[in-house]
């Protein structure tokens, strides 16, 4: 009896046991536990590595792709440059003479303000000392008696016109008007004051003045650009870069703008040599004189591969650069590729890519988020 009340008790344990772990929590009252179901409609990286992305995803991450072509390609190099002000479409405003300065007829300019040449921008007040301001008013004092004195010899020889020789009198007038000249220099040069022009027509780069400001001689006080006309100074360390010189362009507001080769430096600068380029557009705006930028020459010699926009190059994982291709309708594999720059917007793929590809050129960066 005893034994037959033991396993009714073991069977009973037996049941709650299966009940609790069947027992399931209603709707809306499970606590995460289940895993999520895959949605095999949705982007998704597969175990080789590339992607699958239905059509409306890919019409909502805006992909777009072209199909690349294989070709004979400049050899590019990226060169480190520095904008510069172009000496015949700017110019620097300095001080003549040592002295205060005054404002202009419209005021002291602002950097940014658009000038024309001849505009006076400032006025320098001379500034001279004691003694020498005592001695030009002596000097000037001295002269005034002199032409007084000539005046009234002059007006004595013309009331005696008709006994006196013509050749006194004219020596009298020459007399007279020289002293009221050297007057007007020594008056002007106690009273006068130097005007500071614009020298070409553009905008004001740099102003370091202020009104009543003392400034020495050969003192900076104004710099004018024009900013539809710069050079672009690039340092190469390979000399023979100077002799195989095509084409170079850079990045200025996201536009290309092409550069002229003007020439090569005949000396060494930091162990390296500077180009000079020539660059004018309405792009320019956005540079500023002293500002670095990468300047991508183009040279002579070719390279074979296929161009690429430089929006389509991204990163794997292991750091390598990589493009998408669309190898089917829905899916999109990576290609490692080696990359040299062409142009400012375009780079060439030397390896990793062939003619026919089709090249995933917008949406990259959303591709290759997927996973």
């Amino acid at each position: 009896m005893k034994r037959m009340t033991r396993i009714q008790s073991a069977f009973a344990l037996l049941t709650l046991a299966l009940a609790a772990s069947l027992a399931q929590a209603g709707d809306g009252h499970d606590h995460g536990d289940a895993a999520p179901s895959a949605n095999a409609n949705g982007p998704q990286r597969l175990p080789d590595g590339s992607v699958f992305l239905p059509k409306p995803a890919q019409r909502q991450m805006a992909v777009r792709t072209s199909v690349s072509q294989d070709g004979q390609l400049p050899r590019a190099l990226e060169l480190s440059g520095r904008v510069q002000m172009d000496p015949n479409a700017g110019g620097k405003v300095q001080a003549l003479v040592a002295g205060r300065l005054e404002p202009g007829p419209r005021g002291l300019p602002s950097v940014g303000q658009t000038v024309r040449k001849g505009d006076v921008l400032a006025y320098v007040v001379p500034s001279a000392g004691a003694i020498e301001r005592s001695n030009q008013a002596a000097q000037l004092a001295e002269l005034k008696a002199s032409r007084d004195l000539a005046a009234k010899r002059l007006a004595r020889l013309k009331e005696l016109a008709d006994t006196v020789p013509r050749k006194e009198i004219e020596a009298a007038e020459s007399e007279v008007a020289s002293l009221g000249a050297r007057m007007a220099a020594i008056g002007g040069g106690l009273s006068g004051r130097d005007a500071l022009l614009a020298p070409v027509s553009g905008v004001i780069a740099s102003a370091n003045a202020v009104s009543g400001q003392v400034v020495d001689a050969r003192e900076l006080v104004f710099e004018v650009v024009d900013p539809s006309r710069l050079r672009v100074e690039a340092l190469a360390f390979d000399a023979a870069v100077a002799a195989d010189v095509d084409t170079a362009f850079l990045m200025a507001g996201g536009k290309k703008v092409p550069l002229t080769f003007i020439g090569a430096s005949r000396s060494l600068r930091e162990q390296a040599l500077p180009l000079m380029f020539r660059a004018e557009g309405a792009a320019l705006s956005a540079l500023a004189v002293g500002q670095p930028v990468q300047v991508v020459v183009q040279t002579r010699s070719r390279v074979q591969g296929v161009p690429v926009p430089a929006d389509a190059l991204v990163k794997n994982p292991s750091n390598q650069s990589i493009v998408w291709v669309k190898a089917a309708p829905e899916r999109f594999e990576p290609r490692v590729v080696t990359v040299q720059p062409l142009d400012g917007a375009t780079l060439t793929a030397t390896t990793g890519l062939k003619a026919g590809d089709r090249v995933v050129t917008q949406g990259a960066t959303l591709v290759n988020q997927v996973r």
